[in-house]
């Protein structure tokens, strides 16, 4: 019977042996080359599925623009931070209510955007008035209702004027200035900025690699081009933010 065994061990240790000379050379190079499979491991298969897009992150200084720390009040009289977007891709706009130019034209692109992703909890739209002596809470709930805003993430936040301006000319570069010589008395960008689930300011780029920075909000999309040829890029828009809801 021990004799017996004796083979039973030699039997296994052979095979070890055989397992080692055959597989051990090509494990130890797969990791050299870094080629292990992430689905190897239960813990990384959530890492495995999820990818990063090739929209790039707008840097300034070497480093990825996010959006600054911000407070103000929406449509339905509660403060809105920047805390309250976190885990959301959403698009920025700067607009005021009594806009006779770009503003309209924006908001309907705005709702055409917010009608395509209904459903998704993870989108919403942060639009800031810089109009703020106007635009009060009860001014933005009914403009709200009129352009049909429906999305719950969709806020349209009035505040301190120096703070929103700050946060348009510094934070965003989406320029904003009172002109009492352009008509409605303010002149801003008609440009939207997207910014995903971590706060970072995204963007598709150029044929030259470079990153667009903003999307540009007054063309719609069945437009295609305005009356000075310039392209509509709601569609791209709306195809990064598809992008960015699965990253």
């Amino acid at each position: 019977m021990k004799k017996k065994n004796n083979y039973s061990y030699i039997g296994i240790a052979f095979v070890i042996l055989v397992f080692g000379i055959i597989f051990i050379p090509e494990i130890v190079d797969r990791i050299s080359n870094n080629d292990v499979s992430r689905q190897s491991g239960r813990s990384d298969q959530k890492s495995a599925t999820s990818k990063m897009s090739d929209l790039a992150f707008i840097e300034i200084n070497g480093e990825a623009k996010k959006v600054p720390a911000f407070a103000f009040t929406n449509q339905n009289g509660k403060t809105i931070t920047n805390k309250d977007y976190e885990g959301k891709v959403y698009v920025i706009e700067f607009f005021f209510t009594t806009c006779p130019t770009i503003c309209p034209r924006m908001s309907q692109n705005l709702v055409q955007i917010q009608n395509t992703f209904e459903g998704f909890e993870d989108f919403g739209v942060a639009s800031f008035t810089i109009n703020p002596s106007h635009d009060t809470q009860e001014v933005l709930k009914t403009y709200a209702e009129k352009y049909g805003v429906t999305n719950p993430n969709w806020h349209l936040m009035t505040g301190e004027k120096k703070a929103i301006y700050d946060l348009a000319n510094k934070g965003f570069n989406l320029y904003a200035a009172e002109a009492e010589d352009v008509a409605g008395g303010f002149e801003h960008s008609g440009n939207f900025a997207l910014i995903d689930k971590n706060g970072f300011i995204r963007s598709r780029t150029d044929d030259y690699g470079n990153p667009i920075i903003y999307y540009r909000g007054i063309v719609s999309e069945s437009e295609k081009v305005d009356e000075d040829g310039v392209k509509e890029e709601i569609s791209a828009l709306k195809t990064d933010i598809k992008k960015l809801l699965n990253e």
